[in-house]
């Protein structure tokens, strides 16, 4: 049987629908023509797909399982027919990872005047969850199924992780603490604030700028209870929103946590937040770096001339 003979839409319609006359009407033909589809079909495959009762149509267990595959096969083809049309754009998309922690809202707000340099180069939002395996395989493939992360552009962080990077802002290092926490009271804290809490910060050696100011709470104010941590995820906001303990956090991750409050601290630090890429960019992701650098260099000189 050739495959392409198979209406794979009316059989999921039908399936889906548990009637000829609903499917029929979703398919704009007649419910004669699709009865007639799906007889051909079940003949042709030579099981039947569908039991007939008083109350509409079930799968057979012949059915259900080509409806799996079915479904399969259609997201297959949709998926093939979009790496089809990237390809006829001789690749001219920029994959931008994005995750809770790693959203990509820094790149959306400056997409218009990156376009006003690339107008050939669109790009293409994949999600995907924040989680150790998932940061370490991404940041050490880039290029591959995903272009570009947004996130912390530390030298130490990018050495490890083996991929380039570009700063775009830098990013105060604030504390987050639950609604209910009684610093949420505050407008502002001062290091004095957080004398006999936990505070929970990444381990050492995973970012110089988060150990700088790890060394100096250690030096300068014994008082603070450093409680180290793994991994920035939902799983660590949803922990500290259930204590008291206060979490370290930059001020661009006041929506990561409905319940959990960023409040900035007197004390002076920030993490540098950029892109990360590939070592060896394609040529389509160079274009799009040179882009950014540019208006990032455009913004400072309209900002030194205010």
């Amino acid at each position: 049987m050739n495959i392409r003979s198979i209406n794979f839409t009316s059989f999921m319609k039908v399936a889906e629908a548990g009637s000829f006359n609903k499917a029929a009407e979703e398919l704009f033909i007649t419910s004669t023509a699709l009865i007639k589809q799906i007889n051909i079909l079940e003949d042709d495959l030579g099981v039947r797909l569908f039991e007939r009762t008083h109350r509409g149509l079930r799968l057979t267990k012949a059915g259900e399982s080509f409806y799996k595959d079915a479904k399969y096969i259609t997201e297959y083809c949709r998926e093939a027919v979009e790496r089809a049309r990237g390809a006829t754009a001789d690749g001219r998309v920029i994959r931008i990872g994005t995750s809770p922690i790693m959203p990509a809202q820094m790149l959306m707000d400056l997409w218009p005047k990156i376009h006003e340099h690339c107008a050939d180069i669109s790009f293409k939002l994949v999600p995907f969850e924040n989680t150790a395996d998932n940061a370490r395989e991404i940041l050490k493939n880039l290029g591959q199924n995903i272009d570009v992360v947004t996130g912390f552009t530390d030298e130490l962080l990018m050495s490890r992780r083996n991929c380039r990077g570009l700063e775009i802002s830098r990013d105060p290092i604030c504390c987050a603490v639950s609604i209910y926490h009684p610093l949420a009271e505050k407008e502002r804290l001062t290091v004095e604030d957080l004398y006999g809490r936990n505070l929970m910060m990444m381990h050492r050696g995973w970012c110089q700028n988060m150990d700088d100011l790890r060394d100096d709470l250690t030096q300068n104010h014994p008082e603070i209870m450093i409680k180290d941590f793994d991994l920035y995820d939902v799983g660590i906001f949803n922990r500290c929103e259930q204590s008291r303990d206060v979490l370290t956090v930059i001020k661009s991750w006041s929506i990561v946590h409905p319940l959990m409050r960023v409040i900035p601290v007197d004390w002076g630090y920030t993490m540098p937040v950029g892109i990360m890429y590939s070592p060896e960019p394609s040529e389509t992701v160079g274009r799009f770096i040179a882009a950014l650098q540019t208006v990032l260099l455009e913004d400072r000189l309209l900002e030194d001339r205010r």
